[in-house]
């Protein structure tokens, strides 16, 4: 014999605890949520992981039933307690995770401000926002800044970007413009 769960005072504005079943899909883990909050990105988690984007987006799917080992690897990729990632109500993170992601997009945007400083003044005031983001914080140390748009760049590639910008602007100076 089937049973359903039915909120029937949600309608009339009241909450009871009680929740519509959902008949086909159960969550087992949140995995998509804790990563975003952690601020990883989907080839990060993947990388750490070592295996490919498809399978990242696979596994974190909520109904994915996962084996114990590959929850213990996302557990180290996201470096989260286990528990963290398995549903058994529907209660939001805990506190100490949700700060600890707070900590980590906090700590991402004062190392790009840092990295990306137009004048000394300000690298010195993201330089010092670092250093009492790592008192309060240590592990924050390793956290490195937010990446700009698309895949970051190595510095021989910075030097081919450049060498081919060179070698275009030669090319105008010395043939003109299509617009002289």
């Amino acid at each position: 014999m089937a049973t359903v769960e039915l909120d029937v005072f949600s309608s009339a504005g009241f909450s009871t605890g009680i929740t519509e079943s959902k008949s086909k899909h159960k969550r087992f883990h949140r995995i998509q949520e804790v990563r975003r909050r952690q601020g990883v990105s989907l080839r990060s988690a993947a990388r750490q992981l070592g295996t490919d984007i498809r399978s990242v987006r696979a596994q974190e799917n909520g109904d994915a039933d996962l084996r114990i080992s590959d929850l213990h690897k996302w557990q180290l990729a996201l470096d989260v307690p286990i528990a963290e990632l398995l549903v058994e109500s529907e209660e939001s993170l805990s506190g100490p995770v949700l700060e600890r992601a707070r900590m980590i997009r906090l700590m991402k945007t004062a190392a790009a401000i840092r990295e990306r400083a137009p004048n000394t003044r300000i690298s010195r005031m993201a330089e010092m926002l670092v250093g009492q983001l790592c008192e309060i914080m240590p592990e924050l140390s390793e956290v490195g800044p937010w990446h700009n748009v698309g895949q970051r760049r190595s510095a021989d590639e910075f030097g081919r970007v450049v060498e081919r910008r060179l070698a275009d602007d030669s090319f105008s100076r010395e043939f003109g413009s299509d617009n002289d």
